[in-house]
């Protein structure tokens, strides 16, 4: 993380200043010599195969550049798209839902548009009605409740869409629940409120931004606000999720523009070029590049960047004006926040739970194992013997740092907490993957903080010399969505293609300091 030296007449504090950013890539798969590029300079170097990054390079593609090379550290193609052999059957570690579809002939996800292109098997998931509830007595029916609490949500939204019709200052979400007195005040409350908010954005609403949380709902669900529509599709496709982008890249993509198995270690960027030094030593230069790395990999220090990224910060401490470096684009970066998202998944000899799609755990602790979901369902994967539960945020960072045999004993005491009349046998098979510690990714998808302003986005987004950024995070309105990921690999793909092509090569918007409306009063 940046730190910020401040210097003044009676006190001298020295720390350093870390400008660097990182992409520490992890192998997939048995060892096998990646397909090495026909030469090590290219017009653009893509670093990162999600989706941000297949899309990009379509993109060039179809506006005549196809001097590009896609480095990545995997040796496939999807980024967070990621699945796993389990039960015998192929389930989701990641992304699993198209968040959003279509509504009639009006504007449709593209991610929705790539699955039916590509033949990919969904279904639709009926989160809000097909639900059981529990609680810490066994079965026991608090719908009316849970349909409060998305009438609660809804409320929420316009709450914040009338605080930006008004130029009112960002709040949390639970700021914004007071004020609409909302407030969860017992454990069906609080579950209800849990599957409505932080299953969606994978932290707390006192972690959020009220105003950004109602854009991500609304620029995906609501057709009114220019969404797309309020259905969900759940990939059942065994060939992955990941089909749609990889399928999507062998349409354009040749061998050698695919670099398997390679960890950047080190970005050196400049108004004429940038070079990518691997972590096996290699070196790769081109005349621009693309960096697609998560924002968790960026909020980490396993890739350099040189020279540190540019920005002036200004203080007035104790009456003396300070004047000390801090990087504009590391206090965006270090200012949103990399949340994870945790799917645990269980498999027993036969399905003894409950008969709806979804259901809703209320434990006196929020957010320990409420949001389930059964895969042996007739409309999913009928006799699998699969159910898993989600847990997000802190409780994700939680279990993560614990023995794989203590999260499945505190499951399991959910599980027989739930069915107190089953025999409840252990499962034959359980599983979770370790998004927030995997240094590839260091979470599953961006959230947005009250503090975080549209000028930290702007500079999370904008190049530095001839290196540009793209990726979920730096979608102001689909942060934390594949589609935001989509659509940022398309805009930024797009500002590059004409630059390159001889058009406008102006930086991109940017702010050097992020000033308060008015100065803070200390007396």
């Amino acid at each position: 993380m940046g730190r910020l030296a401040l210097f003044h007449a009676f006190l001298y504090i020295h720390h350093f200043l870390a400008a660097s950013f990182y992409a520490n890539a992890i192998t997939t798969g048995p060892p096998k010599p990646p397909p090495q590029p026909a030469s090590t300079h290219h017009k653009v170097l893509i670093l990162g195969g999600g989706v941000a990054g297949v899309i990009a390079a379509r993109t060039l593609h179809e506006r005549g550049i196809d001097d590009f090379v896609v480095v990545e550290a995997r040796n496939e193609l999807g980024g967070r798209m990621q699945t796993a052999t389990f039960a015998n059957r192929t389930i989701e570690q990641g992304p699993n839902w198209i968040q959003g579809t279509q509504d009639g002939k009006g504007p449709a996800n593209p991610i929705f548009t790539l699955a039916k292109k590509h033949g990919l098997k969904t279904q639709f998931n009926d989160w809000f009605g097909s639900v059981s509830t529990f609680d810490a007595s066994g079965a026991v029916d608090f719908l009316d409740v849970f349909n409060q609490s998305g009438d609660d949500f809804d409320s929420l939204t316009v709450a914040a869409g009338a605080r930006v019709d008004q130029n009112l200052v960002d709040l949390s979400a639970r700021t914004g629940y007071a004020l609409i007195k909302a407030n969860a005040k017992n454990p069906h409350a609080s579950a209800s409120e849990y599957y409505q908010f932080d299953w969606e954005y994978a932290q707390t609403p006192e972690e959020s931004s009220l105003i950004a949380s109602s854009w991500g709902n609304n620029f995906t669900y609501d057709t009114d606000q220019g969404g797309f529509s309020d259905d969900n599709q759940m990939s059942i496709d065994q060939r992955g999720f990941k089909t749609l982008i990889q399928l999507e890249a062998d349409e354009f993509l040749k061998p050698q523009q695919r670099l398997f198995g390679s960890t950047v270690k080190t970005i050196s960027y400049s108004k004429t070029g940038v070079t990518v030094t691997l972590k096996n030593g290699d070196t790769l230069t081109g005349d621009y590049a693309l960096c697609t790395f998560s924002l968790g990999v960026l909020q980490n220090d396993d890739v350099s960047f040189k020279p540190s990224l540019p920005g002036i910060f200004y203080a007035h401490i104790w009456l003396i004006d300070v004047k000390a470096k801090l990087d504009f684009k590391q206090e965006a970066i270090q200012s949103m926040v990399m949340a994870t998202y945790t799917k645990i998944f269980l498999q027993f000899p036969k399905k003894f739970w409950f008969d709806t799609e979804m259901a809703i755990f209320a434990d006196s602790e929020r957010g320990r194992y409420p949001v389930w979901q059964s895969l042996d369902h007739e409309n999913f994967l009928p006799g699998s013997g699969i159910v898993f539960v989600t847990v997000t945020g802190d409780y994700s960072v939680r279990i993560e740092a614990l023995p794989d045999s203590q999260v499945q004993q505190e499951v399991m005491g959910v599980v027989r907490t739930m069915f107190p009349n089953v025999t409840v046998p252990e499962p034959i098979d359980f599983f979770f993957p370790r998004w927030h510690s995997n240094p590839l990714f260091r979470g599953s998808y961006s959230n947005w903080p009250a503090a975080f302003t549209s000028q930290h986005l702007d500079n999370l987004r904008a190049n530095v010399g001839r290196l540009y950024f793209a990726g979920e995070a730096t979608s102001r309105k689909c942060f934390g969505f594949l589609h935001g990921a989509y659509f940022e690999g398309l805009d930024i793909a797009t500002v590059m293609a004409d630059c390159i092509k001889g058009g406008s090569c102006a930086d991109m918007e940017h702010f050097t300091q992020i000033n308060n409306v008015l100065p803070y009063e200390n007396n």
